[in-house]
């Protein structure tokens, strides 16, 4: 259950998730960084507002851009940095609607601003964030929507996140439980395709 203070945050974070799969991959993240957060510590309250508002800024780049700027065939990676800024701005505005503490505030702006671009980890906060955002990648929702959204075969899909599991993953925690969610991903898998082959 979260707490009363992060559900007032989603109420005002809803309007700006509802473009790219956001409110769905919102809430699974956002689970998966509660889950980090018991295994690697960090502070709750930075690391779920964070989570909770880091994809806000989707909502001010074009969707007929969108698919350009993220994924395996990203083309235009300028417009996933505006997602960024725009993320940690929309952010402020939020949290200080609902009177969140200044230090707090900056520090979960400081997250969104480079939770894509920016590869070293600020601090166990950014790091439990980046890899709860990254580890939804792994899901079987992820997978369902990214195969039809990218235009790949779910084999393919399964081949791009094992090329990048070692790379993403900056906690001990999010490694494991990416590799974990890529087992049952690529036993799925097997098991669709010994259905069509019986």
């Amino acid at each position: 259950m979260l707490k009363a203070i992060y559900e007032r945050i989603w109420d005002l974070a809803r309007p700006y998730l509802n473009t790219r799969k956001n409110d769905t991959h919102t809430e699974i993240a956002a689970g998966l960084a509660q889950q980090l957060l018991a295994q690697e510590g960090g502070d709750e309250d930075v690391v779920m507002p964070a989570i909770i508002l880091h994809d806000t800024g989707w909502k001010k780049v074009p969707e007929d851009v969108q698919l350009k700027a993220f994924g395996p065939k990203a083309t235009s990676s300028e417009w996933n940095r505006v997602h960024e800024v725009e993320g940690a701005r929309i952010a402020g505005d939020i949290l200080r609607k609902v009177d969140y503490p200044d230090d707090k505030i900056l520090e979960i702006q400081e997250i969104i601003k480079g939770h894509d671009s920016r590869k070293e980890a600020l601090s166990i906060n950014d790091g439990i964030v980046k890899d709860a955002d990254k580890l939804w990648r792994y899901s079987q929702n992820a997978s369902q929507i990214n195969v039809i959204r990218f235009g790949v075969t779910a084999d393919e899909n399964v081949q791009w996140l094992r090329r990048n599991l070692e790379t993403w993953f900056l906690t001990k925690s999010g490694k494991q439980m990416a590799k974990e969610a890529l087992e049952e991903r690529i036993q799925e898998l097997k098991e669709i395709t010994d259905f069509i082959s019986a």
